[in-house]
C-alpha cells in the first residue's frame, strides 16, 4: 500500500500549526508513531461478488442516491448501488483540516465533495476536490452552544446532519435553530438563497438534529427533546407536534407513500402529513429502551436511524438487555414483523443505523466507545458486526463477524460484494492502528484490511464512510480526511 507523503513532524506540534489553516491546498494528516510497528496491509484484494439488493426510488427533491445525505438516499440504506475499493494496491490521500470532522459528506453533479464540518468551537460548510481533498470554498455557519448536560465531544446539534437537494443546494440545519438553504456561485463559493427562522417553535435549550424532505417537497425536522416539525419552503409555515418525555438522538428516512419514520429514545413512529400539513403520527411501536444509556450510545434507547427495505419494511434497533434486537414493522401499518437477539449478551450497543443489503441488515457493535480516550494507545471496543436476514416473516442470523469497529457507520457496495467498516483492533503493545475493512458481505469473512494510520487524529469519531461516484471510498476523522482508492480499477471497468 503506498501512502501519501506526510511532513516528519511530531504529531500535537503539526496539529497546532494547522488549527486555523485556511481554504487552500490540502496538507496531509500528521503521521503516527506506531505507523511502522503495524502492516500497512494485510488479507487479499476482493473479487467482485455482487448482492441483489431492491429499487430505491430516487427522491425528487435530493440529489441522486449515495450523494445526498449521510445515509445516502431517503430510505437510510448505507447502502451503494456502485462499486468500492477492492483492495489492490489501496493508496491513501490525507488531508488535515486542523482538529475539525466533516462527518456529513455528500457529493454534487461535478462529483466533488459538500461537506459539514465542526470541531469544538467551529461549524463549516465545505466544497472540497475529491482527488486532492484541497478545500475550494468555504461558508462559516454558526458556532457550536454549550447546552447544560451536554458534551461537545456528543451533541449533534446543528453538526452531524444536513442534504443537498435536487438543485445541488445544501439544507442545513444550523446550532442556532434556523434552516439555511445554500447554493453554490457560479464563480465558487457558497451563497444563502434562504434563512428559516425556527426559534419560535423550538425552545431555547433545544436543537436541530435532523432535517429531510417528503416526497412532496415539504421539510421535515426533528429535534433533540422530541419536537417533530414541517417547513414549507414557499410560504414559510412551520408547524409542530411534540413526543412529550421522549427524545431525538438520529436522524430519520422517507418514503414514496408520504412516510416518514422516525425513532425516538421510546418509540418507533411513522408520521404523515395532516390536512394542514402539520405532522400527524400514523402509527406508533413502543421497543424495549433497556434500563441505562450503554457505553458506546447517546441516549437510552434506539441508536439508529431506521432503514427501510423493499416496498414495505422498516427496522431499527432496541437496547434491550443482556443483547440488543433488530426489530422489523411494516411501514404500512407499523405491524411487528420478526425481531432478533444480536452481539454479545451485556455487550451490545450500537449508535449507528443499520445497513441495507438485499433482504438483509447489517448491524456494527458500538459497545465500550464513550469517546476518544476509549480507544487510545493500544486499547478499543467489543466486537461485532452481524448479518440478520430478513424471509417469510422472520429474522435469522446468517453470519457474525469479530472485528472490532468503536463507532463508524458502516457502509455496503453492493455492485463489489462488500460491507465497509473502520475498525481498531485492540493491540497488546499499545500500538493504536485503525484500518479501512473489507468484509465480504455474503460470507462475513474479512478480505482485507487497509492502514490509515495510528494515533487519536485517525479515530473517526462516529463519522461514516462513503463511497464517490467512481467507487473511492472517502472517511472522516478528527484532524481531517481519509481517501481510499485502488491503484489498479477491476478488469473491464
Amino acid at each position: 500500500m503506498l501512502k501519501s507523503a506526510r511532513p516528519l513532524v511530531a504529531t500535537a506540534a503539526a496539529l497546532s500549526l494547522l488549527l486555523a489553516a485556511p481554504a487552500a491546498l490540502a496538507v496531509p494528516i500528521p503521521p503516527g508513531p506506531g505507523d511502522p510497528l503495524v502492516p500497512d496491509y494485510t488479507g487479499r484484494p476482493a473479487q467482485p461478488d455482487p448482492v441483489q439488493g431492491f429499487d430505491v426510488p430516487r427522491h425528487p427533491f435530493m440529489a441522486p442516491n449515495g450523494s445526498s445525505n449521510m445515509h445516502n438516499d431517503a430510505y437510510s440504506t448505507d447502502a451503494y448501488e456502485t462499486r468500492g475499493p477492492l483492495g489492490r494496491d489501496p493508496q491513501v490521500t490525507t488531508a488535515t483540516y486542523g482538529v475539525q470532522e466533516c462527518a456529513t459528506q455528500t457529493f454534487d453533479r461535478a462529483g466533488r465533495i459538500v461537506a459539514l464540518c465542526g470541531g469544538l468551537a467551529d461549524r463549516q460548510l465545505k466544497l472540497i476536490d475529491p482527488d486532492t481533498l484541497d478545500v475550494l470554498a468555504v461558508h462559516d455557519l454558526p458556532r457550536p452552544e454549550v447546552r447544560p448536560g451536554q458534551s461537545p465531544l456528543t451533541d449533534l446539534c446543528g453538526g452531524a446532519y444536513f442534504y443537498l437537494d435536487e438543485a445541488d443546494r445544501a439544507v442545513v440545519a444550523t446550532t442556532d435553530r434556523r434552516i439555511e438553504v445554500l447554493g453554490q456561485q457560479p464563480g465558487g463559493g457558497f451563497s444563502e438563497q434562504r434563512s428559516y427562522d425556527l426559534n419560535g417553535q423550538i425552545g431555547g435549550q433545544d436543537c436541530l438534529v435532523a432535517l429531510m424532505p417528503d416526497w412532496s417537497g415539504t421539510v421535515w425536522f426533528v429535534t433533540g427533546e422530541g419536537v417533530v416539525g414541517t417547513l414549507d419552503r414557499e410560504s414559510g409555515a412551520i408547524r409542530t407536534a411534540n413526543l412529550p418525555g421522549e427524545r431525538i438522538a438520529n436522524s430519520f428516512a422517507v418514503d414514496e407513500t408520504g412516510g416518514v419514520f422516525v425513532v425516538s429514545d421510546h418509540a418507533n413512529y411513522r408520521f404523515d402529513s395532516g390536512p394542514d400539513g402539520a405532522p400527524v403520527i400514523t402509527w406508533r411501536q413502543a421497543y424495549d429502551r433497556g434500563t441505562r444509556t450503554k457505553p458506546g450510545q447517546l441516549s437510552q434507547g434506539s441508536g439508529t436511524t431506521p432503514t427501510l427495505l423493499g416496498d414495505d419494511l422498516v427496522a431499527i434497533t432496541d437496547n434491550a438487555e443482556p443483547r440488543m434486537r433488530v426489530l422489523v414493522y411494516r411501514r404500512s401499518s407499523g405491524e411487528f414483523v420478526c425481531g432478533r437477539e444480536v452481539l454479545q449478551p451485556g455487550a451490545s450497543a450500537t449508535e449507528n443505523t443499520l445497513v441495507a443489503a438485499g433482504n438483509s441488515v447489517i448491524v456494527e457493535n458500538n459497545y465500550g466507545y464513550t469517546g476518544p480516550q476509549a480507544t487510545m494507545l493500544g486499547a478499543s471496543t467489543e466486537p461485532g458486526i452481524e448479518k440478520v436476514d430478513i424471509a417469510g416473516g422472520e429474522c435469522s442470523t446468517a453470519w457474525r463477524n469479530d472485528e472490532v469497529a468503536p463507532s463508524s457507520v458502516p457502509k455496503a457496495s453492493l455492485e463489489s460484494g462488500l460491507l465497509y467498516v473502520y475498525s481498531k483492533p485492540p493491540d497488546r503493545r499499545g500500538v493504536p492502528a485503525w484500518y479501512f475493512t473489507a468484509i465480504d458481505l455474503h460470507t462475513g469473512e474479512t478480505v482485507n484490511r487497509t492502514l490509515t494510520g495510528t494515533g487519536l487524529q485517525w479515530n473517526n469519531h462516529y463519522a461514516p464512510i462513503y463511497l464517490g461516484p467512481d467507487g473511492t471510498a472517502y472517511l472522516a476523522g478528527i484532524a481531517g480526511m481519509m481517501r481510499i482508492a485502488d491503484a489498479e480499477r477491476p478488469p473491464g471497468r
